[in-house]
């Protein structure tokens, strides 16, 4: 492994704000929206649940630990509308992880929930993303 080019161990910290303009998954009504997001398989982490809302608040904040290694980690962001039975994704991203971490910086935008092919969106989620090294 070349020198610089590995993240740091440290921890993610993650605000999901909002989203705004979600597709709507019911026939009847508005979403009861909520987010999972994970860096893998292993360790997901659900947002609550927000009732009757295509453009949901949530001002909620999730911690990850980050080991130290490759340098290729995103977040994955799925948004979910509950039903009575199981959940109808909404859509879903991701965001590369490298600037936030190796650049120290903040990263504070609305993220893109892409139709299929990218030519639409689903709606969007505003997040701020900090990494602070151990």
């Amino acid at each position: 492994m070349v020198f610089g080019s590995s993240f740091p161990a440290g921890v993610l910290t993650v605000t999901l704000h909002e989203a705004k303009d979600l597709k709507s998954e019911d026939l009847f009504g508005k979403n009861d929206p909520y987010v999972e997001m994970w860096l893998d398989d292993d360790y997901k982490q659900r947002s609550s649940e927000v009732s009757n809302s295509n453009n949901p608040v949530w001002n909620e904040t999730f911690t990850f630990n980050i080991t130290e290694g490759s340098s290729d980690k995103k977040l994955y962001l799925k948004v979910l509308d509950k039903d009575l039975v199981g959940s109808d994704k909404i859509g879903d991203a991701k965001v590369d992880l490298k600037d936030i971490v190796l650049g120290g910086g903040e990263f504070n935008e609305w993220v893109k929930l892409p139709a299929k092919l990218g030519l639409s969106s689903h709606g969007e989620l505003l997040l701020t993303i900090q990494f602070a090294p151990n």
